[in-house]
């Protein structure tokens, strides 16, 4: 499969004024940054977390803890993935129990790896609450499942792909519509 650009999203600077955005949207939503703990799903849910936990920081002087979470034994399709799927770790090292969490990913959808998230979560106790942050949210949802913080909604085909590119892992930094073409 080959993949053919389309149009650029969002650039460096408007991601990061997404993000700025969506730190303030969940302080003020979350009544301050007290209780509050950032989940970023492995990957680009990593960076992210961590970029929004910096955020609250400037803006709140609290820390922020940030937990990374695999969610690759929680998959409904882990059969499909290959005979040996690459499991990396989930690195939450603070108490889930009673802590407002905030999920993060790049990209929300058909809802399966939110799933899969919230899965991975309650095995590590129970959350007082769970809500999700998303770069950009594509529709196309099979579980009913929503984002609380949405930095920019796109509608999309079933071919195209929504590309994010960040500096820590892909040293640059966008957000691409692609094509898929056989």
């Amino acid at each position: 499969m080959r993949v053919v650009e389309k149009r650029q999203l969002l650039s460096a600077d408007q991601i990061g004024r997404t993000l700025q955005r969506l730190a303030h949207q969940i302080v003020e939503q979350s009544g301050g940054a007290k209780d509050l703990a950032f989940i970023g799903i492995r990957r680009r849910g990593v960076p992210l977390a961590e970029r929004l936990a910096g955020l609250v920081r400037d803006s709140t002087q609290v820390t922020v803890p940030v937990g990374t979470l695999d969610i690759t034994l929680y998959r409904d399709d882990l059969s499909t993935v290959g005979p040996q799927p690459v499991v990396h770790s989930t690195e939450i090292d603070f108490p889930v129990d009673d802590r407002d969490l905030v999920v993060v990913d790049d990209v929300l959808y058909t809802g399966r790896t939110v799933r899969a998230a919230m899965n991975g979560l309650f095995d590590l106790g129970r959350p007082r609450r769970i809500r999700l942050c998303v770069l950009v949210d594509r529709g196309h949802r099979e579980l009913p499942i929503e984002a609380t913080f949405v930095g920019r909604t796109v509608e999309t085909a079933d071919s195209e792909i929504v590309e994010v590119r960040l500096k820590e892992i892909d040293t640059e930094e966008r957000v691409m519509l692609v094509d898929r073409v056989d």
